[in-house]
């Protein structure tokens, strides 16, 4: 059981640091201020109707609401966390606002029950600095994506400089765009 979190070496975060995490969301749900940023933030990702999109250390989905609209019914949402409680709190919100096209997901460790080329976006924000071997996290999301597909990754509590070496070192990714927020990669053949 070894936990650090802004020093990194984190996969998963204790349970009593998840919770308070999903409490905050929960909270931040009563606010539409928030939760507008959210869809602000992922519409500016290029998901679109019909996509597969996979929310890659979901959390508590605070996210899931806007990815879900902006798919549309004919687009999924995987909801992929190594969390438990995550996954739990996924189906709770899933339930409750009747997100049909969201589909939670456990992995283990680093590999994700989907297969190759299933997604045309995958965003991983705010958890990037906690993954304790990026390569490895790279390489599964690098298998997920398809081709002409884009990998959203934001910093999290790490420099902008630490993220784009632990990208580019993967030697997998190119950095297509890099904006304030996030950096959009395509996959490397």
């Amino acid at each position: 059981m070894e936990y650090t979190l802004f020093g990194n070496r984190m996969d998963r975060m204790p349970d009593f640091a998840f919770k308070g995490m999903a409490f905050l969301f929960l909270f931040w749900d009563f606010f539409r201020e928030i939760t507008s940023q959210f869809s602000r933030r992922l519409a500016r990702f290029g998901i679109e109707s019909g996509h597969t999109v996979i929310d890659y250390g979901c959390g508590p989905g605070g996210y899931l609401k806007a990815a879900s609209n902006l798919v549309g019914q004919h687009g999924k949402v995987y909801a992929v966390d190594i969390h438990p409680l995550a996954i739990e709190a996924v189906r709770k919100k899933t339930a409750k606002y009747g997100l049909a096209n969201v589909y939670p997901l456990l992995t283990n460790s680093y590999h994700c029950a989907l297969e190759e080329q299933a997604a045309d976006v995958i965003y991983a924000l705010d958890m990037f600095h906690m993954v304790k071997d990026p390569n490895a996290f790279l390489r599964e999301c690098h298998r997920l994506l398809k081709k002409e597909g884009h990998l959203i990754i934001d910093d999290g509590h790490q420099s902008r400089n630490k993220t784009k070496q632990k990208i580019t070192g993967s030697e997998l990714w190119k950095i297509a765009e890099e904006t304030r927020d996030h950096l959009r990669c395509t996959p490397l053949t």
